[in-house]
């Protein structure tokens, strides 16, 4: 889906044609034909658009006759909510600019863009390519810094289901955070690198300016932030894993004790009742009462057992 936007009496709107200054975004659903049609008309490489919907894309910048693509990977929430898929990934978002037009593609539902399109933000002008682009940085690390948040809190309430647990369900759960974690970490860090090189090699030409620039350092800063929170996370939840490993297998090792003791108090009147089956002469077999002093010998046996192992911490 393309739909095109134009800043009119300061307010942001939809308009039907390409005109100098509006900004073009395409999302899903995506037309092969419409993005070709696209490409042709405003002479931009087709690998641009292609590459911007690559799953796989990494962070990176590119120019070629007078075009500019930034892919800058982003997070979103995972539509696929089975127990083995991450709640949480990244996935790239294409920005491009020529001739007074930018263009953003991405193959998913953005929140970051979405951002821009549901709420007014002031000062917003999708004319100044420069500080969109500086806008879509700070949103993207402003989003995951939410995720981050989120998944930090998901990780504390799944822990304490872990204390009395001896099913690996609650360890899938963090094994799946814990693949959030290591979207988050390489993404951030390839970002960082992007707007690191982009820093340096002006590719946005904001070099004379001061205040973009310093926009841009502050970015990289909050970027650097979220990275080191992420990896933060991933140790303290790797930690928790391995600790929680241990706990699930010792709690099953407690139940298999306690079965076992169990099998062993109820074991000493079956022996009894096994002894006094059998066809040969037997003490008390001529006594009216030999069921109940039978009876009696298996109780006092098992209680015996019972407090052997209740003093040995074995029950």
């Amino acid at each position: 889906m393309i739909q095109i936007y134009k800043k009119i009496d300061g307010k942001l709107t939809e308009i039907d044609k390409v005109e100098p200054g509006c900004w073009i975004n395409v999302s899903p659903p995506l037309d092969q034909e419409a993005l070709e049609s696209l490409s042709q008309q405003l002479d931009i490489p087709l690998d641009f658009f292609m590459d911007s919907i690559d799953v796989d894309e990494q962070s990176r910048f590119d120019r070629e006759d007078g075009v500019d693509l930034i892919v800058l990977n982003a997070p979103i929430r995972n539509k696929d909510e089975s127990e083995h898929e991450a709640h949480y990934i990244t996935v790239p978002i294409g920005i491009i600019s020529i001739k007074g037009i930018i263009i953003t593609i991405s193959a998913y539902e953005s929140p970051i863009i979405d951002f821009f399109l549901k709420r007014p933000i002031r000062g917003f002008d999708p004319t100044n390519h420069q500080d969109f682009l500086l806008r879509i940085f700070e949103k993207t690390i402003y989003y995951f810094l939410i995720y981050l948040k989120r998944i930090n809190h998901q990780r504390n309430q799944y822990q304490k289901e872990l204390y009395n647990s001896s099913r690996n369900t609650e360890l899938a759960k963090m094994m799946n955070l814990q693949k959030s974690l290591v979207y988050f970490a390489t993404t951030l860090r390839d970002n960082e690198q992007l707007m690191v090189k982009i820093r340096r090699t002006d590719f946005i030409h904001i070099k004379e300016d001061e205040e973009a620039s310093d926009f841009l350092e502050d970015i990289i800063i909050d970027n650097r932030q979220a990275r080191e929170m992420a990896d933060i996370y991933t140790n303290i939840l790797n930690g928790t894993m391995d600790a929680f490993a241990s706990i699930i297998s010792n709690n099953l090792n407690n139940v298999m004790k306690r079965l076992t003791s169990v099998t062993i108090v109820l074991m000493v009147p079956t022996l009894v009742a096994s002894f006094y089956g059998m066809n040969v002469a037997l003490p008390f077999a001529g006594n009216s009462y030999a069921y109940l002093i039978t009876m009696g010998i298996a109780v006092i046996l098992s209680v015996g057992v019972v407090f052997i192992f209740r003093r040995n911490r074995l029950f």
